[in-house]
């Protein structure tokens, strides 16, 4: 196989799914059109069929590349070394960065979750996100750390606290610094922790 080849497939790969996210933010899912992501990324139209079968097939890609984005974002800030405590208000703290700095990547997942896309293709939230930030949340319930909440509504909860916050931001109705969002992310803690 030729590396070189390869590479170039990795970048048009790439290319197309991050013309999705930028025209899906602008336009929707309805509203963005294969022939627009052919040209926003700068490929031929049947280069998209060559990764991808269908539009829906793009989607749903697209959806495990951003949540693999984010489980990284995640990722590279915990520390397993610190208490429970400190590793959630990490975690949130690095998921509202991650989401201010990739606004694409906010607005594509909220749509997701809101569409039918979330219900015809249950569970696929990519192997590292499912491997290390839901299993972060299971480990917080089965520990004793945060109360027994069901994790359909844990989830939710969580994640709303964290787009609005965000979103408030990137409005410019606040600017949040770090410390900011330290005391936002212990109110959530304040609300989700197992009392003593």
């Amino acid at each position: 196989m030729n590396v070189q080849l390869d590479i170039s497939a990795c970048k048009k790969k790439q290319a197309v799914l991050l013309s999705t996210l930028e025209l899906i933010k602008e336009h929707g899912f309805h509203g963005t059109s294969m022939s627009q992501i052919a040209k926003n990324a700068n490929v031929a139209a049947g280069t998209i069929y060559h990764y991808f079968e269908s539009k829906d097939a793009l989607i749903k890609d697209l959806y495990i590349y951003v949540k693999e984005r984010l489980a990284r974002a995640i990722i590279n800030n915990d520390n397993e070394e610190e208490s429970y405590k400190e590793r959630f208000i990490t975690f949130w703290i690095s998921q509202c960065n991650f989401f201010i700095e990739n606004e694409s990547s906010m607005v594509f997942l909220e749509q997701y979750i809101n569409s039918p896309y979330y219900k015809l293709y249950p569970g696929d939230a990519g192997e590292l996100f499912k491997a290390h930030v839901v299993t972060f949340f299971q480990l917080g319930i089965n520990n004793g750390y945060l109360k027994a909440i069901d994790h359909e509504l844990l989830s939710p909860l969580i994640r709303g606290s964290i787009v609005s916050a965000a979103r408030y931001h990137l409005a410019g109705n606040y600017d949040f610094t770090t410390d900011k969002l330290y005391e936002m992310a212990l109110v959530i803690w304040d609300g989700i922790k197992k009392q003593d």
